[in-house]
């Protein structure tokens, strides 16, 4: 059952009041209620007093090793062959679409906010499928598109980046962004994020935590705010990187009554260098401000000669190491550092052309898994857009 504690946590304050700490019941009644402030929330809530979702999902003892799950995918007839895969397999939980990468919601939030009632769709039944992956315990984590947006920034051309004649700015592919100096933007993304947590996903996983690729070669010539981001005397990287950095931070405090832990999906080479200039994604800034840290590490992402590797795509142990070594020495450096837990390949990415690819199968699968492991990382996410994972990949360690 879905509930919110409130009522108890007003009879709390109430008993705190009229029994203040250190004074016994009989001293209490001679303090006089005018001299106490009236109902004053305290400044960390206690744990009982987070919202209570009804859904019992524990985190996996053996730690989180999961697969991407459209929002179509979820809600259709595919659901129930990527299930058994999971039952199949040492695979344990599932990254599910909420919000995804044009700005649809693929349920209903059940929000008071019309902008999120405006972008929502019913693909998904969120009480079906939470009984589901509580039935089969699926751990859920909530992926939420964030600063790609195409669909806000067509309803809200202020809320986004627009060419001097006022046209919204797209990138090569026809997508648009939001603007991530914008505080309105922030409060609808957590806004989706508190939704999906009161539905009974245990996490919620940020994508698109930065600026468009590029954006330094066109932020002079572009319209937008800057939200007050500009008034400190820094150069426009720098305010990138506090935005996307302010607004992770941001999040993980509005959600932490939620009783959700909160992950960030980041490019790996974030960690290879100290700033992403155009995209605003500092990787030690941001892993300092979250439970759970996502790389996405696919070698076919990498360029020639990286971590060693003369084509990167056909070398996946190597890369896969290569990476995590530099992670490892980026984390150690953190006081509290997150839980790692990176993208790995699961697809065949042809597009690179003759001979700088290779076919992606279990084989290629188990090699990136088992890198992490010689290297300490014990969790991973597989990416396959189309959802189509590999059979007869061995997940245990060796």
């Amino acid at each position: 059952m879905r509930r919110k504690i409130f009522i108890i946590g007003l009879i709390y304050m109430a008993v705190a009041l009229l029994f203040p700490s250190g004074a016994s019941a009989e001293e209490t009644q001679f303090i006089k209620l005018s001299d106490a402030p009236l109902l004053s929330m305290p400044e960390e809530l206690p744990d009982k007093f987070t919202y209570d979702d009804g859904v019992d999902i524990a985190y996996p003892d053996e730690g989180v090793k999961g697969i991407y799950v459209s929002g179509y995918s979820a809600g259709g007839e595919r659901m129930a062959d990527l299930t058994a895969l999971l039952d199949e397999t040492e695979l344990n939980a599932m990254v599910i679409d909420v919000k995804e990468d044009h700005g649809n919601m693929m349920m209903d939030l059940n929000s008071d906010m019309e902008m999120v009632q405006n972008a929502s769709l019913d693909h998904i039944d969120p009480t079906v499928l939470m009984e589901k992956m509580e039935a089969a315990q699926i751990y859920p984590i909530a992926r939420v598109v964030v600063f790609k947006d195409s669909l806000l920034a067509a309803e809200r051309p202020d809320l986004s980046f627009t060419h001097p004649d006022g046209t919204v700015w797209k990138n090569g592919r026809g997508e648009s962004f939001v603007n991530p100096f914008s505080r309105e933007v922030w409060d609808y993304n957590v806004e989706v994020g508190k939704q999906a947590a009161k539905l009974g996903f245990k996490e919620i996983q940020f994508d698109y935590v930065r600026f468009p690729e590029g954006f330094e070669h066109r932020a002079d010539t572009l319209e937008y705010t800057r939200g007050g981001y500009d008034e400190g005397g820094q150069d426009g990287i720098q305010q990138r990187v506090d935005a996307v950095t302010d607004f992770v931070a941001y999040a993980k405090e509005a959600l932490r009554p939620y009783d959700v832990d909160v992950s960030v999906d980041i490019f790996g080479y974030a960690a290879t260098q100290e700033e992403a200039p155009g995209i605003g994604q500092n990787f030690s800034r941001i892993s300092e401000n979250v439970d759970v840290i996502s790389s996405m590490i696919y070698p076919s992402h990498w360029g020639d000669g990286y971590f060693g590797a003369e084509k990167p795509d056909l070398d996946p142990y190597r890369v896969i190491s290569g990476y995590a070594q530099v992670e490892n020495e980026v984390l150690d450096a953190l006081e509290d550092p997150p839980v790692s837990r990176p993208w790995l390949q699961d697809f065949t990415a042809s597009y690179l052309g003759s001979g700088n690819y290779k076919p992606y199968g279990a084989a290629e699968v188990e090699a990136q898994v088992q890198a992490l492991y010689d290297n300490g990382i014990e969790e991973f996410l597989l990416w396959d857009a189309s959802n189509r994972y590999s059979r007869g990949v061995d997940y245990s360690k060796e």
